[in-house]
């Protein structure tokens, strides 16, 4: 009997997620993204079940803990780059495929950055399933690189690790200076200007 219902607690694991408990966890990370991004992350998960239009039992049942809800967000927004870097790694222009995406990194990466320092004491595996993530974007992210390096658009002694590392002193300095978006974006631009090939 006790063989029988831990296999059946094993199928209960790996049943794909019905339809609307899916957009019930979609809409919580939705409603959890704009609270943080606008009030910080003191705001309440009950409080973001509610404004979610949910009950806090059905944020429970998805996200245990407020840490478990951090987790969830910063491993869903590194997802969405890496296919976004992906979807672009054909891209006719490899160049204009590059810039867009480290300018959309930089439009987006604020509230994922703080959320994943605040991971930064989790346990073993959250840390492992954020650097697992973070370990594909970053070849994602260095297939783009290479493309518009190729083509003759970016420097050619530029690689994956001085654009992360470009990307992530944008982010120290908005947060030191407590600067926002638009800072953001114009040393974003600064940045790209200084990558770009020089041209005859």
């Amino acid at each position: 009997m006790a063989a029988d219902d831990i296999s059946e607690h094993a199928r209960e694991r790996t049943r794909p997620m019905r339809a609307d408990a899916r957009r019930n966890r979609e809409r919580l990370l939705e409603v959890a993204r704009e609270c943080f991004a606008t009030e910080g992350v003191s705001v309440p998960v009950d409080e973001i079940a509610r404004r979610a239009g949910l009950g806090a039992g059905t944020m429970h049942r998805h996200f245990p803990t407020k840490e478990s809800l951090f987790e969830a967000i910063v491993l869903d927004r590194i997802a969405q780059l890496v296919d976004e870097a992906r979807a672009l790694a054909e891209a006719e222009d490899p160049g204009e495929a590059f810039f867009g995406f480290c300018r959309g990194m930089v439009e987006r990466g604020t509230e994922s950055r703080g959320l994943a320092e605040i991971l930064a004491g989790a346990g073993v595996d959250a840390k492992a399933r954020i650097a697992a993530e973070t370990g594909r974007l970053d070849r994602a992210l260095e297939r783009l690189v290479e493309r518009a390096r190729e083509s003759g658009q970016v420097r050619a002694d530029i690689g994956v690790n001085d654009v992360r590392a470009l990307l992530n002193s944008i982010h120290t300095a908005v947060e030191h200076e407590h600067g926002d978006r638009q800072m953001a974006l114009r040393m974003m631009t600064v940045i790209c200007d200084g990558l770009r090939a020089d041209r005859p």
